[in-house]
């Protein structure tokens, strides 16, 4: 698909006839209640494990940086991989398989912390094996929404999808911080445990029969894999969303790894208004979810995802001079405007990336992105440690501040610039890339 392409794509299709609210399919109610329970409880141990090593454990800060390492590498090692398998299988057992292994896991903690002999091994080993769950998971639950709802719904559906992630975000890290405070860190990781029980009893009341995937079983996977990679990264729209929130993602990490230790170490702050500020930041995504699509048709989907990112880069820079006092609050306010941005590219970048790529190519186009992003969080929580032990914590975070102010350059760069249309009947799938040759543009 060329850069002509695209533009005629967005200029010369019919608008298509208004189809009802996604709302009223039941099983994409069921998937949205998965989603809500399952992510709240993350979010609650988004806080509960590194302050679980640091206030259980008196893990330094380069330790801090590892757990948070680990809890992204499993994409790394198995994402790939992942993708390829999911494609072959259906997606609703993967899902519901790797809801149950995570709660498995994760129960290990108040029980080896009860017992008095739990270590920060443990946890990093708890850390890994979750993420593994996690890759299978996020890949399989985005490679079946497209089947789920239809090609047609998939902006709407991703933008509920996104307002569901902001909402936990919101109530699940507030929940987080006070639950460490009033109970226990290792406490408040059961609470996502039992999450991720729940999400696999709504999974398993979806009654709509999932088609078995047309694919041949004797293909090699390396190949399979291969034929992903070129897709994704020879693709005029996928390469560029994937360089931006590669960038996105780095800088975020930088800052969100670092920020607890400094918060507790040289503000000493209390877990509940820790977990208070980075509510703020569930609260940035959520008015961002809700305005995205009003925003994409004002202004062309493609030009606010820079657009955006060139007026709020200003607002990243306040969270670097972080401290008590009115500090803490403009840096709250610039966490704010920031997941703002992020809430907005959530629900364009994830539309885009599943309309123009085939159901074949799904799995394997989500696990690449899978990787990317999450190996640049990987990154960001290794350099945020390194940074932390060698030079200092405030200098992990003014890098993650710098880069948040740039994350609009791959976009604007790229054929998306102009690009007006949001995903919809109207956007053609790409065509099947042949392992031999990559796309025009």
């Amino acid at each position: 698909m060329t850069t002509a392409d695209l533009a005629r794509a967005d200029t010369t299709a019919p608008t298509p006839a208004p189809r009802r609210s996604v709302l009223r399919d039941p099983g994409f109610r069921l998937l949205v209640g998965a989603a809500a329970v399952s992510k709240l409880g993350t979010s609650v141990s988004f806080l509960a494990m590194p302050l679980t090593a640091v206030l259980a454990l008196h893990a330094s800060a380069g330790q801090v940086g590892l757990l948070a390492t680990m809890s992204t590498l499993s994409f790394l090692l198995m994402g790939l991989p992942a993708g390829a398998w999911v494609d072959r299988m259906r997606k609703r057992p993967v899902m519901i398989a790797a809801d149950l292994t995570r709660a498995a896991l994760l129960c290990s903690v108040p029980v080896a912390w009860l017992l008095g002999c739990l270590t920060i091994q443990q946890l990093c080993l708890v850390v890994l094996l979750t993420g593994l769950a996690t890759v299978f998971f996020d890949v399989a639950a985005l490679s079946h929404l497209p089947d789920l709802v239809g090609r047609d719904r998939l902006t709407q559906a991703n933008a509920h999808l996104v307002t569901v992630d902001a909402l936990t975000l919101v109530g699940g890290r507030s929940a987080g911080g006070f639950l460490t405070a009033l109970l226990s860190a290792p406490t408040a990781v059961a609470v996502d445990a039992a999450g991720y029980v729940w999400s696999a009893v709504l999974l398993l009341r979806i009654r709509r029969a999932e088609p078995q995937p047309q694919r041949s079983r004797s293909a090699r996977l390396s190949r399979e894999i291969g034929e992903g990679l070129r897709f994704v990264f020879g693709h005029p729209v996928l390469r560029p969303v994937a360089l931006a929130g590669a960038w996105t993602n780095l800088s975020v990490q930088l800052c969100q790894t670092v920020l607890p230790v400094l918060f507790v170490r040289e503000l000493g702050l209390s877990g509940g208004v820790i977990g208070l500020f980075f509510a703020t930041g569930g609260l940035g995504v959520f008015t961002g979810s809700l305005s995205a699509r009003w925003l994409a048709r004002r202004f062309g989907a493609g030009r606010v995802l820079w657009l955006m990112g060139l007026a709020v880069a200003p607002f990243g820079v306040l969270m670097a001079p972080v401290d008590r006092g009115p500090a803490l609050w403009l840096a709250a306010g610039g966490w704010l405007v920031t997941t703002f941005k992020v809430g907005i590219d959530n629900v364009i970048k994830v539309s885009f990336r599943q309309s123009v790529t085939p159901d074949r190519l799904l799995g394997r186009m989500n696990a690449t992105m899978r990787v990317v992003l999450t190996g640049s969080l990987a990154l960001g929580a290794a350099l945020a440690g390194l940074l932390g032990e060698l030079v200092s914590v405030r200098a992990a975070l003014w890098l993650g501040a710098a880069g948040l102010a740039t994350v609009w350059i791959p976009i604007f760069f790229s054929p998306l610039r102009t690009r007006r249309r949001l995903p919809g009947p109207t956007v053609p799938a790409a065509p099947t890339i042949p392992s031999e040759r990559r796309p025009e543009g």
